[in-house]
């Protein structure tokens, strides 16, 4: 090795070490889906729980955030919405998307939803048979009233076999919207135990 090579990495490590942000985090991406209107225990909304979950993650790790929005809005009433997303999965519906994002550039991967029927909602299912995910790491996170993650730890290793599939964090969507001490602390460790 020559010493101006040498002198080129040490100067690209310092940079490094200085930010504070690792390559890792530098090529992370939040995708998220979430839902604002009428929410079960919080009431009306005009940002929805996981959204809040997901900008505090870009905002600690540095990484780029995009908003999974179908192209028909669900509706604004609670039951409704119910009824539309227990139907889209019983019919395992692929609701059409209003914008994409390709996550190739990216290392990381964490994907943020509610928690419906036990499940993704259907338009995640859109965003994600679109893309190659292989090599990537997918860490998930939920919010739920009650039902944590669901099965979606394990739908997700079906869907996207290539990837590795990090240990989901599960957040009551009432303790999202005011992201609690509580909620914030277990987000900062979960985030510590992927290495962010």
């Amino acid at each position: 090795m020559t010493i101006k090579l040498l002198a080129s990495i040490l100067i690209a490590l310092i940079a490094i070490s200085t930010t504070g942000i690792s390559e890792a985090q530098a090529k992370a991406l939040v995708v998220v889906f979430s839902r604002a209107d009428e929410n079960y225990s919080v009431g009306n909304i005009t940002e929805g729980n996981t959204m809040k979950l997901a900008k505090l993650i870009a905002e600690k790790t540095g990484a780029d955030l995009f908003e999974v929005k179908p192209y028909n809005k669900y509706p604004a009433d609670y039951k409704k919405c119910t009824e539309v997303a227990q139907e889209e999965l019983r019919v395992n519906a692929r609701p059409p998307i209003l914008e994409d994002k390709n996550p190739e550039e990216y290392d990381t991967i964490f994907l943020g939803y509610p928690i419906w029927w036990g499940d993704l909602p259907m338009c995640l299912y859109t965003y994600l048979e679109r893309h190659d995910f292989n090599g990537k790491k997918i860490y998930p996170f939920a919010t739920h009233e009650g039902s944590g993650m669901g099965r979606t730890e394990s739908t997700l290793r079906l869907a996207l076999p290539g990837a590795e599939i990090g240990r989901g964090l599960a957040t009551r969507g009432s303790d999202a919207q005011k992201l609690t001490p509580r909620t914030v602390s277990a987000l900062e460790s979960w985030l510590k135990a992927a290495g962010f």
